[in-house]
């Protein structure tokens, strides 16, 4: 197969690997995790001067038309930086359902200020009881007058802290599992009847509790056709999952090097750790580990580049399931290797190690993507 890029896509991979270079070391990240956002402002104009913003909408509505190949080359980077400004939660998540399946109105209110770095947003689908299953909803969305009324419980929210909008998973008739029945909204955040617990994630991010107690909106803020909602969940979160995927494949990265590069510096017994063959061992594991998710995420992005089918569907899970294996094994003998330091704060082995394990837990975790990934057989 041809994994060349091609001109665009090359420069697309030396701008963001320039910028975490250049703008985004460790101690830069750990100021920027200190504002008041938990990320820069600047840096979020920043990407949008860049095109960032802009690389999965068409260009129609403003954007380059990018794809998988185009995202997986942009999160591997974000994944080598541990950069936390918000993309996930608003090009990947909510800029995915607007490209797919917005009315006009709606891109030109919405998908326009995502573009231009002017509004963030989140994706609100996550309640206590449903686990990895995208279908197990109790809020509700009820018809009044020329609208819906929103009641319920979304939990862990992705960037919710700062998003001007959400895009929320509601149910509009149906039982609580039920595959039909499901319709997608659009809601300010500053709504009458919503409200917030903001909270810090375990990996320096920042994540909301959202209540919904009788939030009306109009009937301009469905998204797609009502009660239809879960295929589109489905592929816009398997986008998400390809972009955590290679974030996390970039973090493996920098580990494994982090590691072999401190082997050859930490002086034990009169020569460096790395001269001993039990530790060269564990540091070709994590080579192979971090090669072995390379590979598949190729294999993801290339099949969802080609369409959104069953086959795709299939490598999304292969994919997770063995970024959540790997990042596991290379995290933990990343910070084993560095002994005591890979424990602290200060040191950046462990916040990359905290980050992939919070991407384990994703979107469905290796248990959850076994399954699905036995079910397309």
């Amino acid at each position: 197969m041809d994994f060349s890029l091609s001109d665009e896509q090359s420069l697309l991979k030396d701008s963001v690997e320039r910028f975490v270079q250049n703008d985004y070391d460790f101690d830069k990240r750990r100021k920027v995790m200190a504002e008041e956002d938990g990320f820069s402002r600047k840096n979020w104009q920043q990407f949008a001067e860049l095109g960032w913003l802009a690389i999965p909408f068409s260009e129609e509505d403003g954007g380059f038309g990018g794809g998988a190949i185009e995202l997986m080359l942009l999160m591997e980077q974000i994944g080598r930086g541990l950069i936390v400004e918000p993309y996930l939660p608003t090009v990947v998540l909510a800029g995915g359902f607007l490209r797919r399946a917005g009315s006009a109105a709606q891109k030109e209110q919405y998908l326009s200020g995502i573009i231009d770095g002017s509004k963030l947003s989140a994706f609100a689908f996550a309640e206590p009881q449903g686990r990895f299953n995208l279908a197990d909803l109790t809020t509700t969305a009820k018809a009044k007058g020329d609208g819906y009324v929103l009641s319920g419980h979304k939990a862990v929210v992705l960037g919710g802290p700062s998003a001007d909008f959400l895009v929320v998973s509601a149910r509009t008739s149906g039982d609580q599992r039920d595959a039909d029945g499901i319709s997608l909204f659009l809601v300010d955040a500053g709504a009458k009847g919503l409200s917030r617990r903001d909270y810090p994630t375990v990996d320096g991010l920042r994540a909301s509790e959202v209540m919904l107690e009788n939030v009306e909106v109009g009937k301009d803020a469905l998204i797609g056709a009502e009660g239809k909602a879960l295929p589109l969940i489905e592929e816009v979160i398997d986008d998400a999952i390809l972009a955590v995927g290679c974030e996390a494949v970039g973090a493996m990265e920098v580990l494994y090097k982090a590691t072999v590069e401190y082997s050859k510096q930490r002086v034990q017994f009169g020569q460096p750790i790395g001269k001993f063959q039990v530790l060269q061992h564990r540091m070709v594991d994590m080579f192979m580990e971090y090669e072995q998710s390379k590979s598949l995420m190729f294999m993801a992005a290339m099949r969802l580049d080609e369409g959104y089918n069953d086959a795709a569907k299939k490598a999304i899970s292969g994919f997770k399931v063995q970024v959540g294996k790997s990042g596991r094994f290379v995290g933990q003998q990343a910070v084993q290797l560095h002994g005591g330091m890979g424990m602290t704060e200060e040191l950046s082995v462990g916040h990359y190690f905290k980050r992939l394990t919070m991407i384990d837990t994703l979107f469905g975790n290796v248990d959850f993507h076994l399954k699905r990934y036995g079910s397309f057989d």
